[in-house]
């Protein structure tokens, strides 16, 4: 069996926006370039507060991790909150998954966070155990939703 070279986990830079998108594409099925470069911008503008996160071997992006402290809101305390994860299909038995979820708690956890949170849609399987996986479970809060009437 050969061994897997190692891969490096750091803060996304500007030419890895690209390949950013194309992932979340791939796996999402839904382009978003207007909201990768401008959480790219908030990361940039905000390093305390917005984290953009990258797994790379070489010179080739194999995944990323999205999150954000953020306070208050329903009367939380600051808390780090994963706005996305992907890994290449490809590589998601490497542990590329996991060591980006601890890179992002080490980020909030450095800047005095305890609690870090995410939502995931009920019939999101492979997502919603990729985050059980990590120790995370049902908190305090619960999602309510209605449709908007035009």
């Amino acid at each position: 069996m050969t061994k897997k070279q190692a891969f490096t986990i750091r803060p996304a830079a500007a030419d890895d926006v690209e390949p950013i998108i194309r992932l979340d594409a791939a796996i999402t099925s839904t382009p978003k370039p207007a909201y990768w470069k401008r959480l790219f911008e908030d990361c940039r503008s905000q390093p305390d507060q917005h984290f953009l996160l990258v797994a790379a071997r070489g010179d080739h992006l194999l995944g990323f991790i999205a999150g954000e402290i953020r306070a208050w809101e329903f009367g939380s305390p600051p808390c780090g909150w994963v706005f996305a994860i992907a890994v290449d299909p490809k590589t998601r038995l490497e542990g590329m998954g996991a060591h980006l979820f601890n890179a992002l708690c080490d980020s909030f956890r450095k800047r005095g966070v305890t609690k870090v949170r995410t939502m995931v849609a009920r019939d999101a399987q492979l997502v919603m155990s990729f985050f059980r996986a990590q120790g995370m479970m049902a908190g305090p809060f619960a999602e309510l939703e209605r449709d908007l009437d035009e």
